[in-house]
């Protein structure tokens, strides 16, 4: 392990102050901090860390987004694996630990509370709270992730409460998710002792939160974008907020990280070291976790700047090792195992057909929301031809459809969702919030079946289907989730099929994003399971005509 010195104006987050430092590294430790009478114009300071994300919505292995990731001078992350444990079960939570092992980015991952979220769904696994008890004992997991089941919270459901008991045995935080709580409800949900919430998508919500003693995470993501709904919290209680992608798509990530946060809260006026708090500090205190903060004894895990303007990074060193340069990844692409779990047979058109009764029917559709992951619920005329209710380009209300991934040829779960813009063709994945059946939105069956079958031939993936017979894809060999290719070739074939999308009308920034939660029955209104709609207000069912 190298050993070394470096000087630059140290920002103290402790002291909060700049002053000229030099600091040295033995073995991959902070062994001293030396203030100086002047030292080079470049800046020294923490690593960032993304206090919730889902690694597979990157679509990258552990081990690939930590080379993307940095670049952007980010050097851990807070990590919830119930993506891949929705598909693989407690295998894919150990699949993540395996692969980050062999990268010296510091993930730091949780045990999924919800596999399934709900029971209105199929998913390829069930983590019960044995199970999880059983995680939570493992040195590799640090927190109970995200408990979605926020009624199972609040009415004290006997097998959530048990997980919420294991997590406070082992000594380890909980975070939340609780999209709209307020009031009563807010303080109700915290007092079973859950600590965070990424899920506020308006300033008095978060601020309930806050009274009842909850952190807020500032989330944004490639669909959800909740900063600047929340970003004046870094002023008004900066000691209760952390930054957060939660899903961060391959050409996002190529892009920028949280520092892009970091560089619009200094845009916006807000204090240099209340921000830096939140990108480095509150995280490490919050979750207890290894990760350096340039204090005598510490892991060397920093980044140097070129100046708090611009703050573009130059190193980024994890353990004193130099990870990035000048806008370079130095880490390695590292080859990985295939893990999955995928039966579904190829499908005929005429699965994707639906029939009605009624001549003019109203019926039931969802409302996407550019930027964000709740919608709203719609009631709009049908379109019908022959006797079948079908994709109204006119209005743009959509067919979307869920195929069960997990049985050879179960029925076809279908509804219909506005906002997508689709002109023709369709668009499919099996990224799909948080079962990951494939889901599916297109104008005409035979273009919706096309998508959907290259995606039953891959295994899982995402495609464009221009029509019946021009269809462009992306394997996601990796449980229908992840790529095993490197991280900038993954971000230069989701471009392309990104821009597919886009020429087939779209107008969404992020439609395969977008496209993912609309089977997320937690958060409401209105979404789409294998088993049908789901109303995300009374946690029931509901029928697709009024």
């Amino acid at each position: 392990m190298q050993n070394f010195t470096i000087s630059g104006q140290l920002i103290d987050l402790f002291e909060r102050r700049i002053y000229p430092a030099t600091i040295s590294v033995l073995n991959g430790k902070i062994s001293s901090v030396k203030e100086m009478n002047e030292a080079p114009q470049q800046y020294i300071l923490p690593g960032f860390i993304d206090a919730h994300v889902h690694i597979e919505s990157s679509m990258l292995v552990p081990t690939a987004f930590a080379r993307l990731a940095v670049v952007h001078g980010t050097v851990a992350t807070v990590s919830d694996p119930h993506e891949i444990a929705n598909v693989n079960g407690a295998e894919g939570v150990e699949y993540m630990i395996s692969n980050a092992r062999q990268s010296p980015f510091k993930f730091f991952f949780g045990a999924p509370s919800c596999v399934p979220a709900t029971v209105f769904e199929t998913a390829g696994a069930n983590l019960d709270s044995q199970a999880v008890a059983a995680l939570l004992t493992s040195p590799d997991i640090w927190y109970l992730s995200e408990m979605m089941n926020y009624p199972g919270v609040r009415y004290k459901d006997p097998e959530v409460m048990r997980k919420i008991e294991a997590a406070k045995n082992a000594g380890k935080p909980i975070d939340g998710h609780a999209p709209g709580l307020k009031g009563e409800m807010a303080i109700s949900y915290a007092s079973a002792g859950i600590t965070t919430d990424h899920e506020c998508f308006t300033l008095d919500e978060a601020l309930d939160k806050i009274n009842a003693g909850m952190h807020i995470l500032i989330r944004e993501g490639s669909a959800a974008k909740n900063y600047e709904a929340l970003c004046s919290l870094l002023k008004s209680h900066p000691e209760k907020v952390m930054f957060c992608s939660d899903d961060k798509h391959p050409d996002e990530l190529v892009l920028h990280h949280i520092n892009q946060l970091i560089k619009r809260s200094l845009q916006k006026g807000y204090d240099l070291f209340d921000v830096l708090s939140a990108a480095c500090v509150n995280p490490v205190l919050h979750y207890k976790l290894p990760v350096g903060l340039l204090r005598k004894g510490d892991p060397a895990d920093f980044v140097v700047i070129d100046n708090t303007e611009q703050f573009n990074v130059l190193q980024t060193y994890i353990n004193g090792e130099l990870l990035a340069e000048k806008g370079k990844t130095l880490l390695p692409h590292v080859a990985v195992a295939i893990i999955n779990n995928f039966k579904a047979q190829p499908r005929d058109i005429a699965d994707f057909a639906l029939k009605t009764n009624h001549e003019n029917p109203m019926i039931r559709v969802i409302e996407a929301i550019e930027g964000q992951l709740v919608t709203n619920e719609l009631m709009m005329p049908a379109k019908v031809v022959d006797g079948k209710i079908i994709s109204d380009t006119e209005r743009d209300v959509l067919k979307m459809l869920v195929v069960n991934r997990y049985e050879e040829k179960a029925a076809v779960s279908i509804a219909f969702v506005k906002n997508f813009g689709l002109k023709y063709g369709a668009l499919a994945s099996t990224v799909a919030h948080d079962c990951h059946n494939i889901i599916a939105v297109g104008v005409d069956d035979a273009s919706l079946c096309a998508a959907v079958n290259a995606l039953i031939g891959c295994k899982g993936g995402i495609s464009v289907a221009e029509n019946s017979n021009m269809v462009s894809f992306m394997p996601l060999a990796i449980a229908g989730l992840m790529s095993a290719d490197d991280g900038y070739s993954v971000a230069e074939q989701y471009s392309g099929l990104d821009k597919k999308a886009k020429e087939l009308g779209t107008t969404l920034k992020a439609p395969f994003m977008t496209l993912s939660f609309m089977a997320l029955l937690v958060i409401p209104s209105l979404k789409l399971s294998d088993k049908g709609l789901f109303n995300g207000q009374e946690f029931k069912f509901t029928s697709l005509e009024v």
